[in-house]
């Protein structure tokens, strides 16, 4: 086995994930409340490890790499918008998907559709204590939310946006559009202990272009690097083989 042709195999697989993530949050980037994602590899350096299936009872192992939803608080920016919130600490809005489920998001950029519902910008509606905020489409009067989340309009108290949080919330599931879903049955929401919502104010996604310009240049070159090594070895075991068949 040429060690180092496997070894140069697992680090392209491993920077070829990489970028795919990189790509993806620099894609998100420009989501009010995005979280970004964060790559970590496994300390397993490849080769064939004993006990394994395989040829003679052993079998090839490639580092894994495992990507992690990083929840670190963006910053949050000024909009005057009265429809624009955005949650301080590590809630999220509930939300009700299209197909009835239960999604959480924090992206705050949110707006009245023609029922006078408040929805999101991909149109999910959110959700209050009572389910769906609604309000009055034909009244001009301002709409004020409070920090707990209260929403009124024109003074007279419309419901309290459903803000909850999660003891881990690494095991939810993104589903693109900076929205999660809990799919795992132990991860249960609870209502928000210590999240306030701020009103005319979005949070930014806590995803730094620069910086992911940065890494996805460094994945590249590292890229390259082991590409070249390949392309080394394979000439090399060319060479060592035209020579055996030459000397025999």
């Amino acid at each position: 086995m040429n060690v180092s042709l496997y070894q140069a195999a697992a680090a392209m697989n491993a920077n070829s994930r990489w970028q795919e993530v990189i790509a993806e949050n620099l894609a998100g980037s420009s989501i009010p409340g995005s979280r970004k994602r964060d790559v970590s590899f496994s300390a397993v350096s490849a080769g064939m490890a004993p006990g394994l299936a395989g040829l003679n009872g052993s079998g090839y192992v490639m580092p894994t790499s495992t990507a992690t939803v990083n929840f670190q608080q963006g910053t949050l920016r000024p909009t005057g918008l009265a429809t624009d919130m955005a949650i301080e600490g590590p809630g999220f809005f509930e939300v009700q998907l299209p197909d009835g489920t239960h999604g959480f998001t924090r992206d705050g950029e949110l707006q009245l559709n023609a029922q006078g519902q408040l929805v999101t910008k991909q149109g999910y509606l959110v959700l209050g204590d009572s389910g769906p905020l609604q309000l009055d489409p034909a009244n001009s009067s301002p709409i004020s939310v409070a920090a707990t989340g209260e929403v009124s309009q024109g003074g007279g108290l419309k419901g309290r946006i459903r803000l909850v949080e999660f003891g881990q919330p690494g095991q939810l599931t993104p589903i693109g559009a900076g929205c999660f879903l809990a799919n795992n049955p132990g991860l249960q929401p609870f209502a928000a202990q210590s999240s306030q919502v701020r009103q005319n104010v979005l949070e930014s996604a806590n995803t730094s272009p620069t910086t992911e310009m940065a890494s996805l240049i460094t994945a590249m070159r590292m890229f390259e690097a082991n590409q070249k090594v390949m392309q080394m070895q394979d000439e090399r075991m060319g060479r060592v083989i035209t020579d055996l068949g030459t000397a025999a």
